[in-house]
This record gives structure tokens, C-alpha cells and sequence, in this order.
């Protein structure tokens, strides 16, 4: 049998999830940084400002903990969920059904994601703050015992609802435009099950799942890093992000593409390789 004949396994997702996350959470870090500053920033000034004053490693990786904990747990279950439903599937089954599971598991996930998610984006604009106004998290778990310390167990759990809703679209615009793109790239007989169609594949995941998600994410940044009584509801943060213009959910939209893009080529390269040299063939 060919490698194309392979299973992957229920983890892979979620460990080729945290490999891509090593080598893009920087571009993460400027995105949000972006998106939290008021005014245009351009971006190569921006990364060189953040190095300049905090170094490489606080610089560029704040945070990096919280990421990989956040890709552990909310990309491990989305890609279990997705993957396992895919097997009782039929080879009829229509892309609402692929939608409709990809989109659950990807709120499931993102629900469960929402605590690592909040420390996260709190480490990444630690960075600009002065500091004597940091939070300081040492790391994740740190994060969480001061958030829950400070401001209460729910507040880890603030703008879930937004982050599941939005992991849920991205689920759909990573997970099925990929399953759907591949299908039809390999049905032309000039692609094959290799490292190029998994490129091309995941690039146009990315620009779809970037295009589809980017106003959530603006919100779900806002919500997050919000400071407690700020906004009253989800709504004030629309208007105040409307008051902007329609271009206001699409702050920090280059960022967010650089870094959905290499995340979702290099989570599929990642997965591929590992279904390919570690997954298995299915008893018939």
C-alpha cells in the first residue's frame, strides 16, 4: 500500500499544531500587537522596536508557553473530532456534513483553548507596556493562577463564546477547505499525494480561513486584553471597532495572513509527514 492509504493518528493534529507555533508565534505576537495600538504601525518597525527593547526572546516569543499550551489542547481536540468523524463517512457524504463537524470540533476546541488563549495575548502585549504596568506571567500556569487570583475563574473563560465561535469558522475554513481542496487537486491526476500538493493545499486554506476569521479575531483580541469594565458587552466592542470603518475588522490583516499562512502550510506539512511516516493502515 501507498502512504496515501494512511490514517492519522487522533494526536497529530494537535502535535503538528504545536511544531508550527515554534516557528510562527512571533509573527502571532506582532498581529496582536497591532491590533491592541491604536494608529497605523507598519510592521517591520514595529518588530524592530520590540527587539530593540526587549530583546529576541521576550521580544518575539512572549507568550510562546500559553501558544504551545493553547495548540495542546484546542488543535488536538478539533483534529480528533474532525478525523474521527471522517471515518465514518461515506465518500458520498456532502461538504455540509464536513462543515458541520469541522465547525464543532473547532468551537469544542476553542472553548477548551480560551484560558491558554487569554494568557497568551495578555504575555504578547505585556511587551509594550511599561514596566511597571506588566503583568509579569512567568508562563502559562502562572498566568492562569493570577487571572483566577485576581480577577476570578470566569474571567479565564471571558469571550469564550467569541473564541469558540471563531475557532468554529476557522476549523471549517482550515480543516474542510484543505479536505476539499486536496480532493480535488489529486482528482486531476496531476497532483500527487506529496509535499507539493500539501503546499498548494494549505496556502489556499489559509487565504480562505484568514479572510473568513480575521473580524472575529479582532473582537476576540479586543475582549481579551480588555481591562475589567471597559466595555459592558460584545456589542460596545462592535461599535467601538465600527467607529473605525469597515476596515477596523481587518486591523492587522497582513500580520494575521503571515502568520495563518506558515501556521496552517506548516501544521498540514507537519501533519502530512506524520501521518505518512507514523499513521496506519486501516484494518479492512
Amino acid at each position: 500500500m501507498s502512504t496515501a492509504d494512511k490514517l492519522p493518528r487522533w494526536y497529530f493534529g494537535g502535535l503538528a499544531s504545536a511544531f508550527a507555533a515554534c516557528f510562527t508565534h512571533p509573527l502571532d505576537l506582532i498581529k496582536v500587537q497591532l491590533q491592541t495600538r491604536t494608529g497605523q504601525v507598519a510592521l517591520l518597525p514595529l518588530a524592530v522596536e520590540l527587539v530593540r527593547k526587549n530583546g529576541v526572546l521576550v521580544g518575539l516569543y512572549s507568550g510562546i508557553s500559553a501558544s504551545l499550551f493553547r495548540q495542546l489542547t484546542y488543535s488536538t481536540i478539533r483534529f480528533a473530532i474532525y478525523d474521527t468523524a471522517k471515518l465514518f463517512m461515506s465518500k458520498d457524504t456532502g461538504l455540509g456534513s464536513k462543515m458541520g463537524v469541522a465547525f464543532m470540533g473547532g468551537a469544542l476546541g476553542g472553548f477548551v483553548g480560551t484560558p491558554p488563549d487569554k494568557v497568551n495575548v495578555r504575555m504578547q502585549n505585556d511587551v509594550k507596556l511599561p514596566p511597571e504596568k506588566r503583568l509579569n506571567y512567568k508562563h502559562v500556569i502562572d498566568g492562569f493562577i493570577q487571572v483566577y487570583r485576581t480577577e476570578g475563574w470566569q474571567k479565564l473563560f471571558g469571550g469564550g463564546a467569541t473564541a469558540s465561535f471563531r475557532a468554529g469558522v476557522m476549523a471549517v475554513g482550515q480543516l474542510t477547505s484543505y479536505d476539499q481542496l486536496k480532493k480535488m487537486c489529486l482528482g486531476t491526476g496531476f497532483f500527487h499525494d506529496d509535499l507539493f500538493t500539501h503546499f498548494t493545499c494549505s496556502m489556499g486554506a489559509a487565504v480562505i480561513a484568514t479572510t473568513i476569521t480575521q473580524p472575529l479575531d479582532v473582537l476576540k483580541t479586543r475582549i481579551m486584553n480588555a481591562k475589567p469594565g471597559e466595555f459592558k458587552n460584545v456589542g460596545e466592542i462592535v461599535l467601538y471597532t465600527a467607529k473605525e470603518g469597515p476596515l477596523g475588522f481587518f486591523k492587522g490583516y497582513v500580520p494575521a495572513f503571515l502568520r495563518i499562512g506558515p501556521q496552517t502550510i506548516l501544521t498540514f506539512v507537519f501533519y502530512e509527514r506524520l501521518r505518512m511516516y507514523f499513521g496506519y493502515i486501516p484494518e479492512k
